[in-house]
């Protein structure tokens, strides 16, 4: 049976009049690397902030290890948090830095040496400890702040978007960094960020969520092949979404009708002949072609052609006035802006979302 070591259960937050976490559920496992993902003011930080102790639940229940921890202390819980700003001691050097929690709890010298060595070991910092923050990079001051973090051995350790202030190169190397030493220590991290791409590349769960509620759960794989709403779609990556009716449903197959009469195909299950549905394809899954294929009619002319580094990115203007973007390792010669073509799938590379915000059928 699969450990849970933090669980939150009907949570709810009010800043004032502010409804900002609305009945929160969430189970996280022991040994996991789980995101919350969202845009700003969507009420990720608020939530690690209440797991942390750093904030008070309005209603509901949070659990550490099966105990109810809403009136425990911060200093009481078993975890430990990582934020953007570092917050070092800047009169410190990076050895005081991180042993200045095994300080507070007047563990042993000796231990204390011997953790801080492992420590500067793992994020890889020996031969800095006489260093203090105005004298390294920030890259560098987020391992200390990591290291200072893990050396008390938190059960859960939560970040709130600790790579935010770095640049894009460094940000990408603590990304690896941070999923190795995870998976190494094999301590649950609870990781706040509203960057996608850093959430698909290092998690094992990513939660996205929107207006203080979960709009859907899974591993990277699933939350990026099948969002489970419109708002994931769009906001997990890119996606081309239509507008449209199924005109039949049948083996395992959807035809559809578009908003102007377009015809796609795609498979999908549990959908009814009559209703509505919003049918979505990821633009490196899109095709064109002069001309139309079976089961799609949805044709327009090339707008832009653009190269962005390792592919080419085509616009295609529909005859309804919709933009869709089509991305291809290469370039298609044969193609140029202004040309008419046909946009098509396979069927399986597409997906359906009913209108109402249900999950995702395929």
């Amino acid at each position: 049976m699969t450990d849970v070591i933090v669980e939150l259960e009907k949570v709810n937050k009010y800043f004032g009049q502010n409804h900002v976490i609305k009945d929160f559920d969430l189970r996280i496992i022991e040994g996991e690397f789980l995101t919350l993902l969202g845009p700003s003011g969507c009420g990720k930080t608020t939530i690690l902030r209440m797991i942390a102790g750093l904030e008070d639940a309005t209603s509901g229940t949070i659990k550490i290890q099966d105990e109810r921890v809403e009136d425990k202390e911060a200093y009481e819980r078993d975890v430990n948090t990582v934020f953007q700003s570092y917050a070092l001691f800047p009169h410190m050097t990076t050895y005081e830095n991180i042993a200045y929690g095994l300080n507070v709890k007047k563990i042993p010298k000796q231990e204390i040496k011997e953790r801080v060595r492992e420590m500067l070991e793992m994020v890889q910092l020996m031969g800095y400890e006489g260093r203090k923050p105005d004298m390294m990079s920030g890259g560098q001051k987020q391992r200390v702040a990591i290291a200072r973090a893990l050396i008390n051995k938190p059960k859960v350790l939560l970040l709130d978007e600790p790579l935010g202030a770095l640049d894009l190169k460094l940000r990408k190397q603590m990304q690896i960094e941070l999923k190795r030493l995870q998976k190494k220590l094999n301590i649950t991290f609870v990781y706040v960020t509203h960057d996608q791409e850093e959430a698909l590349t290092m998690s094992d769960r990513i939660a996205v969520m929107q207006e203080g509620v979960v709009e859907q759960l899974g591993t990277p794989d699933e939350i990026y092949k099948y969002p489970g709403t419109k708002f994931v779609a769009g906001f997990i990556g890119e996606s081309n979404i239509f507008e449209g009716e199924i005109i039949s449903a049948k083996n395992g197959i959807l035809k559809v009708a578009g908003s102007s009469g377009e015809k796609m195909t795609l498979l999908g299950s549990g959908f009814d002949e009559g209703e509505p549905i919003q049918v979505c394809v990821r633009p490196e899954a899109a095709a064109y072609s002069k001309e139309p294929k079976d089961g799609f009619s949805l044709k327009g002319t090339v707008r832009n052609i653009i190269f962005v580094g390792s592919q080419y990115r085509t616009l295609i203007l529909l005859e309804n006035g919709q933009e869709v973007k089509i991305n291809r390792g290469r370039k298609d010669r044969d193609i140029k802006e202004g040309d008419v073509v046909y946009i098509y799938w396979e069927d399986e590379d597409g997906f359906g979302i009913r209108k109402k915000g249900q999950e995702t059928q395929k």
